[in-house]
């Protein structure tokens, strides 16, 4: 029988993503190895986690500020806004060329676990578009699954019915100082075959993104 601090700690460790009850035992024992200041260490950087992080204002990504770093950043191209579902997917898109701004959803459509259009930031979305004068192009980058699919085609037929007569202002046609004829562009991040893959083993649905995105070498 373990000591009931140690059963407590590891039953909250195997609530995390990917940590099974071996898992979790294995970082308690480590833990136990440990100096007490290095596990005091660890459960003020857990307790900073909530106390210092915020949303940012404009794009909603984790921040310490009201504004994150990327978009206090001079350097990037505020001409172009990419849509995500998470902040852990603005990560993997900085690992990339792109040099542009970012929006969070917060989510994905999904009814099967009721998230709904509501419950996600597109309302706050559509009026970053309204407002925001340098922007020109908005790239939907969410994940190519049933879900991110939904989520984008909503988005785009959101922006679409801005166009629409009815939702112009009786002054003619400008909203906060943004004309209506002149939304983003908006695009859809690429789909295909990942680098260094078989063509053989890519399924037919790849196989057919793959070609319909090809662009001239």
């Amino acid at each position: 029988m373990l000591p009931e601090s140690v059963n407590n700690l590891i039953s909250e460790f195997s609530k995390l993503p990917g940590i099974g009850p071996k898992s979790a035992s294995r970082l308690v024992f480590y833990l136990l190895s440990k100096s007490v200041d290095d596990v005091a260490d660890l459960g003020r950087a857990v307790l900073d986690l909530k106390k210092n992080l915020r949303f940012c204002d404009e794009c909603f990504n984790i921040s310490e500020e009201k504004k994150c770093k990327i978009c206090q950043s001079a350097r990037r191209d505020r001409t172009k806004i990419m849509v995500v579902s998470a902040p852990l997917d603005i990560v993997a898109m900085e690992k990339t060329e792109y040099n542009g701004l970012y929006f969070v959803l917060g989510g994905v459509i999904s009814p099967i676990d009721g998230v709904g259009p509501e419950n996600l930031r597109i309302d706050q979305l559509l009026e970053r578009i309204k407002e925001d004068t340098d922007m020109k192009e908005l790239i939907l980058a969410t994940n190519p699954s049933l879900e991110g699919e939904a989520t984008a085609m909503y988005i785009a037929k959101s922006i679409s019915n801005l166009k629409s007569p009815r939702k112009l202002p009786p002054d003619g046609g400008a909203i906060r100082g943004r004309q209506i004829s002149k939304l983003p562009k908006i695009t859809r991040i690429a789909r295909g075959l990942p680098v260094g893959g078989d063509l053989e083993y890519a399924d037919e649905e790849t196989l057919s993104q793959a070609v319909d995105g090809r662009k001239e070498y």
